[in-house]
């Protein structure tokens, strides 16, 4: 474990102890060895003069809802000292009481609310208090053996601390083992299957503690031989059994979700072991890991939609053994799965979420597999996992009203996404909860969203290779497709038929008519086992009311348009829906330059402005209003419409 510490950015801080407290969280955070997406937690013990110009010693705490990673001075709860020492001599505090009384104890209300172990943070008498779940001391707990290699690695420097919950009871545990003990004989505090503590009046010396007992804990696995070495390893790929995967999973939760596939050497050398099924199936790294991935992955063999299923009723059955009857169970639905010869795929609402998933089961898999080297991987019995899972602090968070985004879950693909109605439809879908795939010929798609919801990709929708291999990566991303928005196109310019240029007609008809029917045809397989699919074509107020000399692009709009009404018919029997809007004079966009709009309103002998607004509603349209008629297509709102052709145009008379 490399030390961090460097002297002379300590020394920015000036001497300024909650700073200092912040530069040394930051170097923990960033480690993820040590701590994972808002694991661990810091302190640090200030005197203070309050508004009475009375001294009191508070205790700032990193607060929940904090990184390490990436905490500020605001990250930390400043709560009285003196009333969580108090709170330490009860004999008996529940946790949701536990919580209130803290809060109370604050000096800024609008902190955030105290870590769960503030009160353990407060008995230790030190200055300075670390906590991690660090890898490799957790694995050597994990272990048939695990107290006795403890105390093999760290003799009498550490108090062993058998596992309990964490909060009021595991600080009451410690207060009890502790009382007459000299701390300063200690460097540390090894709580089993949990974590350490480390202290001390310096802030370096603290992380310095914290940075020794995890390396003499590395060098221990090293010594003994438990290390995991990965030759490269390929994977299989079938991405409809991914998506029809990710589509069971989602019936099971009756909620989309997005599935990350991970296909990693390590991951697929992890699925591929023969005796996954028992090792997988044994409990998680740390009980604080259940809260997102559940206490086990499901298996996947030949007929993984029976596995899920199976899991399904298995989660039931293991919530009925353990509930005490007052007890809100949480949905069934696994959150990674191992999947032999295809690797593991990690399951949420979000990608956000969902890649921190993998970031903990990829630590899980890695000490697993070196616990199995000392003996064989040994987690926390089921009791104690549940009682995590169902802790009184997550079953509260049940009863607040959490409105999930119209769209939370979905996938969406989205063409012509870098500029105009495309983009505009990009960031709604993202602004109402999907992931999206942002297709486009300008290559700078690739950079233009800056989000892990989107995906740029380059695609030239006149090739039927780039249709697929963009169509193959989103899948392959985002584990799924459910929404297709076909928008791409272009408007040539004014040409009557007696004057056309043949290049201008077949340019139209390939973008604007054949690209859609080969990105549909591509796509179909997918939003078949998709979740509420639905397919948005964006056509043309010209389709039910041609101008002059635009016969190229009206033919091929119209096209487009019988195209998607025939889809809606073939595509219905298989829950499929298929929509279509009919823009007109949305100016915003790449096909009306200002020389095209110049000339159009000239044509009809109105200025741009009156030409912008020449609808019954003297109206501009614009593409936001596009993407959001865009978005009620591919929800709840049209659930029961396909087949459709909506105009939105300010009202034209022609269309009327």
């Amino acid at each position: 474990m490399k030390n961090l510490w460097n002297d002379n950015e300590a020394a920015k801080c000036q001497n300024e102890v909650l700073a200092l407290r912040v530069y040394s969280s930051r170097l923990l955070g960033e480690e993820t060895n040590l701590v994972l997406h808002g694991g661990g937690n810091t302190s640090v013990k200030m005197n203070t003069t309050n508004l009475f110009g009375e001294t009191e010693t508070l205790l700032y705490v990193k607060g929940s809802g904090w990184d390490l990673a990436t905490i500020e001075a605001a990250g930390f709860a400043p709560v009285k000292l003196e009333v969580l020492k108090k709170m330490a001599q009860l004999s008996q505090l529940s946790d949701s009481e536990m919580v209130r009384v803290q809060r109370s104890a604050m000096t800024d209300p609008n902190a955030p609310n105290p870590s769960v172990e503030a009160i353990l943070h407060a008995i230790i008498p030190f200055k300075y208090v670390e906590h991690t779940h660090a890898d490799s001391v957790v694995t050597i707990t994990n272990t048939e053996m695990g107290e006795k290699r403890i105390r093999q690695i760290y003799g009498n420097r550490v108090l062993i601390v058998p596992y309990v919950m964490p909060g009021f009871i595991l600080a009451k545990k410690i207060d009890e083992m502790t009382q007459g003990i000299d701390w300063t004989a200690l460097d540390g505090i090894i709580l089993m299957n949990h974590g350490l503590f480390t202290f001390s009046d310096d802030a370096k010396s603290s992380y310095e503690r914290m940075i020794q007992l995890v390396t003499d804990a590395e060098n221990y696995l090293q010594a003994q031989g438990a290390t995991i070495m990965i030759s490269s390893v390929e994977s299989k790929e079938d991405l409809l059994m991914l998506a029809s995967i990710r589509q069971k999973v989602c019936e099971t939760k009756g909620a989309a979700m997005i599935a990350i596939k991970d296909t990693a050497s390590e991951s697929v050398h992890f699925a591929n072991r023969s005796d996954v099924a028992s090792i997988a199936t044994r409990g998680p790294l740390t009980p604080d890991h259940v809260i997102r991935t559940k206490a086990i992955p499901v298996i996947l063999g030949e007929n993984p939609t029976k596995d899920i299923a199976n899991y399904a009723q298995a989660y039931c059955e293991y919530f009925e053994r353990n509930t005490d009857g007052h007890l809100q169970q949480l949905n069934p639905t696994p959150c990674w799965a191992v999947l032999p010869g295809l690797g593991l795929i990690s399951f949420a609402r979000s990608v956000k979420e969902a890649n921190i998933i993998s970031d903990i089961k990829d630590h899980t898999i890695q000490a697993i597999q070196v616990a199995e080297k000392l003996g064989g991987w040994k987690a926390l019995p089921e009791n104690d996992i549940f009682d995590m899972e169902y802790w009184e602090l997550e079953q509260a968070k049940l009863g607040k009203s959490h409105s999930a985004l119209p769209l939370q879950g979905k996938i969406a693909l989205v063409t012509g996404a870098a500029s105009g109605i495309g983009r505009a439809c990009v960031e709604a879908l993202i602004n109402q909860g999907a992931a999206v795939a942002a297709l486009d010929l300008n290559p700078a798609i690739t950079t233009l969203f800056n989000q892990q919801e989107i995906l740029g990709l380059v695609c030239d929708m006149t090739v039927d290779e780039s249709i697929q291999k963009a169509v193959e990566n989103t899948i392959r991303h985002f584990g799924g497709l459910d929404i297709l928005v076909s928008n791409a196109g272009t408007f040539p310019g004014s040409e009557t038929i007696a004057e056309m240029n043949p290049q201008t007609w077949d340019s139209s008809i390939a973008i604007n008519l054949t690209s859609h029917q080969r990105l549909l045809q591509t796509c179909i397989p997918y939003l078949a086992v998709g979740m509420d699919a639905a397919v948005i074509m964006i056509a043309s107020k010209n389709v039910p009311a041609p101008g002059p000399g635009a016969s190229a692009y009206s033919v091929a709009k119209a096209g487009q348009t019988q195209l998607a009404r025939v889809a809606a018919l073939e595509l219905g029997t298989i829950g499929i829906r298929v929509n279509m809007i009919h823009p007109n004079a949305v100016f915003d966009t790449g096909i009306w330059s200002d020389e095209v709009l110049e000339k159009r309103a000239k044509h009809y002998g109105k200025s741009v402005e009156e030409y912008k607004t020449n609808n019954l509603l003297r109206t501009e349209v614009s593409s936001k209003n596009v993407a959001a008629l865009v978005c009620a297509m591919a929800g709840p709102i049209f659930a029961k419409t396909t087949g459709a052709q909506v105009p939105l145009d300010g009202g034209n008379e022609r269309v009327i």
